[in-house]
């Protein structure tokens, strides 16, 4: 029995592959409707994400083959999918952010800020949020975790060795003075056994003593180091939320409104995503900040930031201090490389931001966009600056330059481009750009079976129910879901869904898409949920009942803060009180 039940679990992949399919063969087969075709692959497309029985991208292919099988769409109507918009910016971004990762830009950052920051235990726990929250923003959140983790583990590592060396030192300036009070005392003969017995009793006082004490410095240093880790690879995950290419799952949304709305006037894009998220993602970082200050360092808010520090403590302060500023000189002076690709940076921001910026004409707006049709998009802008990344050399003065003696004459080698493809080519992840594209085929197959009106039309007993108790209760339904789903999976599959149900309830679809999106990102519980999470595990400091207590109390404090932004500054930000005529392709709303 134990045999076969160790092979049902080697090979459970397999049988999900073929299980899976067979089982739910009969829903096309009994009702033979384009709606229950369409959901038969989606519920097929579902369950492989969820137990990951194929690779995310392979299951993402689906479509292509299923849908023209069926006659849901042809052939090149599914593959036009794969390469949208939201694509391109996602490609586009990930190039800058591969840039910046090449040349150690987001190192030098993160060590800068650190060094601004300080080493008192709550100032070093913010320090290290707010570096690897900005830089999730950027580049890739498990990129980010991957390089803050080591820095955080030498500056802790000498925290507590700083710690252990003092504690030491004390301890043996006490025995000193002891040892001094006993040779002080008269030695009589008569008392010369009791004065023996107290020494010995003492001595051993003394190493009970050491030991309890190095006993509490190892689980303060364990209990620091457990906060440390889960503030890195939290405020990776809560910092990829601000910015539309900073996490996947935003990707989806924006793709996903543009594939079900196309009339929607470009609402969801750079500036208007960055003025709802990054307050949200402020909120959220503070309450976790807090939150896990009192789980690992306690109430005493006075020691943990230093406040009436001893000598002794400030000089291992300093010692920690020390270790960060040796990091930041080992990188040297910014060089050429450096410079540029922190100004093209600037400059795809900046120009990220005013494109449309709403409350004034663009420059895209002004210069390029005709008969209100948005011919540049925030796509155009991140392919413009990456094809920059492979033109600008990366030195220009002569003196590093390769030269190659060849007899009498030297060959002069130009230097290489800030980014060349064999960079690229080993840290693009493919795979997402594929499992987007498989998303978008998704939806579109959905909509053109008739399965979402379908479905929409299912949902409208939603409608006596407070729209932000749907809100809420859908978030708290997506924060669950996404700790043992791939987040892009999550948003990939839930969007659509929860579009049909907006329209059918006559409620601003972006009321439910943009909390249930931000949602995603909440996967704090377990290691598997997310690589950031599975990157500080694998350290071995932390168990799995660390993360999952962590963990819950932060998602119920992230659903809460999403719940708080989507009905206040979010609310007027995309006016979601009222249900735009873009929503409204029906005409079944008012």
């Amino acid at each position: 029995m134990a045999g076969f039940l160790q092979m049902t679990l080697a090979f459970r992949k397999y049988l999900i592959i073929v299980l899976v399919p067979l089982l739910f063969l009969p829903l096309p087969l009994v009702v033979p409707t384009k709606e229950a075709q369409c959901g038969y692959v989606i519920i097929v497309m579902a369950l492989f994400w969820c137990t990951e029985a194929l690779p995310l991208a392979v299951t993402a292919l689906f479509p292509v083959l299923l849908f023209p099988l069926m006659n849901i769409m042809d052939s090149t109507t599914v593959c036009r999918e794969y390469l949208k918009d939201t694509n391109m910016l996602f490609i586009g971004g990930l190039l800058m952010a591969i840039a910046i990762e090449n040349w150690h830009l987001h190192k030098r950052v993160a060590l800068r800020v650190l060094l601004i920051t300080g080493v008192r235990p709550a100032l070093l726990l913010m320090g290290f949020m707010v570096v690897t929250a900005f830089l999730s923003m950027w580049i890739s959140n498990t990129a980010t975790t991957a390089m803050m983790v080591p820095i955080a583990q030498a500056v802790l590592e000498q925290l507590h060795k700083s710690e252990v060396e003092s504690s030491t030192a004390g301890q043996a300036s006490e025995n000193i003075n002891k040892a001094f009070e006993l040779q002080e005392e008269p030695t009589k003969p008569e008392s010369s056994k009791e004065t023996e017995e107290k020494g010995n009793s003492h001595v051993l006082t003394v190493e009970e003593d050491r030991k309890k004490k190095e006993n509490v410095l190892e689980e303060k240093h364990k209990k620091f180091c457990k906060g440390m880790s889960l503030c890195i690879c939290y405020s990776a995950s809560i910092g990829g939320i601000a910015t539309l290419t900073g996490t996947t799952p935003n990707l989806v949304l924006q793709g996903q409104v543009d594939e079900l709305f196309p009339n929607n006037g470009n609402i969801i894009n750079f500036a208007s995503w960055f003025s709802f998220a990054f307050p949200t993602m402020i909120v959220l970082l503070i309450l976790a900040w807090i939150w896990l200050q009192i789980l690992y360092l306690g109430f005493n808010f006075q020691k943990n930031f230093g406040c009436a520090a001893n000598a002794a403590a400030k000089a291992k302060e300093q010692r920690a201090y020390d270790i960060i500023k040796e990091e930041s000189k080992k990188l040297g002076s910014m060089k050429f490389a450096e410079i540029a690709v922190l100004i093209l940076f600037i400059l795809l921001v900046l120009l990220w931001f005013t494109r449309d910026p709403g409350f004034i004409p663009g420059w895209a707006t002004v210069l390029f966009n005709k008969n209100n049709t948005s011919y540049v998009t925030d796509a155009t802008v991140a392919i413009f600056i990456s094809v920059l990344l492979f033109i600008i050399p990366s030195d220009i003065s002569n003196n590093d330059r390769d030269k190659q003696q060849t007899g009498s004459k030297s060959k002069i080698r130009a230097p290489p481009p800030l980014l060349d493809w064999k960079v690229v080519h080993q840290k693009m992840p493919w795979n997402i750009v594929i499992l987007l594209g498989g998303g978008f085929a998704l939806a579109k197959g959905s909509e053109e079976s008739g399965l979402s009106s379908w479905l929409g039309s299912k949902l409208t007993p939603l409608q006596h129910i407070p729209h932000p108790a749907i809100a809420l209760l859908l978030c708290l339904l997506i924060a669950t879901f996404t700790e043992c789903t791939s987040n892009v999976a999550t948003t990939t599959l839930f969007l659509p869904i929860l579009a049909s149900m907006a329209e059918a309830i006559c409620l601003n679809p972006l009321y439910v898409m943009l909390p249930c999106t931000l949602s995603a990102s909440l996967a704090f519980m377990l290691p598997v949920a997310t690589p950031p999470n599975a990157i500080v595990f694998s350290y071995g400091q932390l168990k799995v009942i660390d993360m999952a207590k962590a963990g819950f109390v932060l998602n119920i404090i992230g659903v809460l803060t999403i719940t708080l932004a989507i009905n206040t500054w979010a609310s007027s930000l995309f006016q979601l009180q009222t249900f735009p005529s873009w929503a409204n392709r029906t005409g079944s709303c008012p």
